[in-house]
């Protein structure tokens, strides 16, 4: 083990940290009233928690709460690049949809009568080819926000704070791997949903039991779809992780995910499901009544007024709603996009502390840093393989944890930014 400077820890970690590593302890490990496990000696001390969350398996209270204490310890780097992130969507969205729109009306209106109707269909046509624009964007800028923050939770893991400018190089490092496993989500909910469609018409044109069998189809479908939905949505939900932290391809960061979340999966998806309903609702109970309490406002303000001035009123209150209901949806859609992201990434340490002893090599890794040992090229979420170096493009042999006293991974790739990382570094 490398040497440790004394008195490393925050106040409180325990007057035998710098100790042997405690070997991992039996389940009920992180339950609530966390203590000495059975037989410890009198040297026992709790694991250090340098940063977000205690360096052993975690229990299900701090996978639900740590998610939103990473909006307070970094609020700049995290919360700043969702805010611009979805800025940017709103923007360009409002700006090539809503400029095709005006040019399709405009041309519409234009028309003779008897060229409208064509008119009409390659103007609507249009409107829809300009929303593949803000799509593709959406697409590429969820990819780098997801990378992003898996790499700062990571940090935020060892007590390490990185600044906006090194999170966004260490994402876009893989930044297309990522973007090739949102497509692959996208096109798979379009095939699933084109084939239960296309069965349901297809039935529908069929005479009146045709129809009643239509409707049986597409209930049945439409519950098939959820619980299909929900089961590869979790046993997949750690891709991201796999591809940003271990340098994974994305077949083999599925495979990946898979083997972690496999015995794993009602946690897993309780922790996910609970913390996006905490999120949407909290979103809900601001921006609904704001909604609501601006309309009847502006509604009391003209009520009936068909003249000039009522009508102008009208569309000035319709703007003034529209941008404040907008503008309340980016804050809150920046702040679902961070915890949602930080909640997987937790589950991601969690589950690998568990089957393979990362809180050990995390504990290693720590200690070496504060001894000055620490390199840029050390890295302990990097999966070590035979032979040396790291895992690339396949994950490591099952069960397989790190070496007892060993320190952190000699040759293993840079700590998903490439940069020496900087304890407490301010934003």
């Amino acid at each position: 083990m490398a040497p440790v400077v004394p008195g490393y820890g925050t106040p409180g970690y325990g007057a035998g940290y710098g100790g042997p590593p405690v070997a991992p302890v039996a389940p009920g490990y992180a339950a609530a009233g966390y203590g000495p496990p059975a037989g410890a000696g009198a040297g026992w001390a709790p694991p250090p928690k340098p940063g977000l969350v205690p360096l052993r398996p975690l229990g299900f209270g701090t996978l639900l709460g740590a998610p939103f204490q990473v909006l307070r310890r970094n609020p700049g780097p995290t919360l700043g690049s969702a805010l611009i992130i979805q800025f940017a969507i709103f923007l360009v969205t409002a700006v090539v949809i809503g400029g095709a729109a005006f040019f399709a009306v405009t041309r519409v209106t234009q028309a003779s009568a008897a060229d409208r109707g064509s008119i009409a269909a390659g103007s609507v046509a249009i409107v829809l080819l300009s929303a593949l624009v803000p799509l593709a964007l959406a697409l590429v800028s969820s990819a780098l926000l997801q990378g992003i923050l898996v790499v700062e939770v990571s940090r935020e893991v060892l007590g390490e704070k990185r600044r906006m400018g090194e999170l966004w190089r260490a994402a876009g490092k893989r930044l297309w791997p990522l973007v090739l496993w949102i497509l692959l989500e996208a096109a798979a909910v379009t095939v699933v949903l084109a084939i239960v469609t296309g069965a349901v018409v297809l039935l529908a044109t069929a005479g009146p039991v045709g129809i009643v069998f239509a409707v049986i189809v597409g209930l049945l479908g439409l519950l098939g779809i959820v619980a299909l939905w929900v089961w590869l949505g979790t046993k997949t939900s750690l891709v991201p992780c796999a591809i940003v932290l271990e340098r994974l391809g994305v077949r083999a960061a599925i495979a990946r995910s898979w083997r972690l979340t496999r015995g794993s999966f009602w946690k897993t998806f309780g922790v996910e499901a609970l913390v996006a309903t905490i999120v949407y609702v909290a979103s809900q109970v601001v921006t609904q009544p704001v909604n609501i309490i601006l309309s009847l406002a502006f509604g009391l303000l003209s009520p009936n007024d068909s003249s000039d001035s009522g009508s102008s009123t009208a569309i000035v209150g319709a703007i003034v709603v529209y941008l404040v209901v907008g503008v309340l949806q980016i804050v809150f859609g920046a702040i679902t996009a961070v915890v949602q992201a930080a909640a997987i990434s937790l589950i991601y340490v969690d589950l690998r502390m568990r089957r393979e002893g990362l809180d050990l090599e995390l504990i290693r890794y720590v200690d070496a840093r504060q001894a000055g040992l620490v390199t840029a090229d050390d890295d302990p979420f990097r999966v070590p393989v035979a032979g040396g170096g790291a895992a690339s493009g396949a994950g490591p042999t099952s069960g397989a944890g790190p070496a007892s006293g060993a320190g952190p991974a000699s040759g293993a790739g840079p700590a998903a930014g490439g940069e020496a990382p900087t304890p407490g570094a301010a934003v």
